[in-house]
């Protein structure tokens, strides 16, 4: 089973700014709206409180982070919390279009959209579904903050939220206050990296041939 053992924080970008050279390594991004709890879920997977900053003030990731994970073995990326309405129209728009260009940039190998467990989608919500099928991208869906709700509810909460953006699949419920989940979605990305792999050992194949 994958372990992360490493992680730092790499670079941030955004619009207009030029994303970071890769090499090529799987791009997991991270998306869901302000205060969904994206940046404490990514320190409680990481194991490391501090690598992204968690703000009282929702809307303030206003760019795309970037942190390496276990040298360079594949790449979490921190996408803006989307749907702050004290921002300025003008403001959303920026965040929106800075999403909107790294997602048909062709880099991300797979998306982990967070909802908030405990409320119906937004609007946002469903166009963040919208984008990540017209960009036919692989998803999961990860039902956050299921330790303010009930044990017997967090699965048919899970479930609800995965079902009211038009999931096929069901969410995963995590908590990063009781590190519930993390074992599901570290297995879930190593999974995602044996696909990777055994994609590229097929392309290799297909060119010596």
């Amino acid at each position: 089973m994958l372990q992360i053992k490493k992680a730092k924080f790499l670079t941030s970008c955004g619009l207009g700014s030029p994303e970071p050279d890769l090499g090529g390594a799987p791009e997991i991004a991270m998306v869901g709206k302000s205060n969904v709890g994206k940046s404490s879920f990514i320190n409680a997977l990481c194991n490391n409180r501090k690598l992204a900053r968690i703000s009282a003030s929702p809307g303030k990731t206003r760019l795309v982070n970037f942190f390496e994970i276990n040298d360079g073995q594949f790449y979490l990326v921190d996408l803006p919390g989307y749907g702050f309405a004290k921002a300025p129209k003008s403001e959303q728009e920026k965040w929106g279009e800075l999403m909107e260009t790294y997602l048909r940039s062709g880099r991300v190998t797979h998306l982990f959209l967070l909802l908030d467990s405990r409320h119906e989608p937004t609007v946002a919500d469903r166009q963040m579904m919208v984008w990540m099928q017209y960009y036919n991208i692989p998803y999961t869906i990860l039902a956050t903050k299921v330790d303010k709700l009930p044990k017997s509810r967090r699965p048919q909460a899970a479930a609800a939220v995965a079902k009211a953006v038009g999931s096929a699949s069901p969410a995963i419920p995590i908590s990063a206050e009781e590190k519930l989940g993390l074992d599901a979605v570290t297995s879930r990305i190593g999974q995602i990296l044996e696909d990777v792999q055994m994609l590229a050992e097929a392309a290799a194949l297909r060119t010596q041939q």
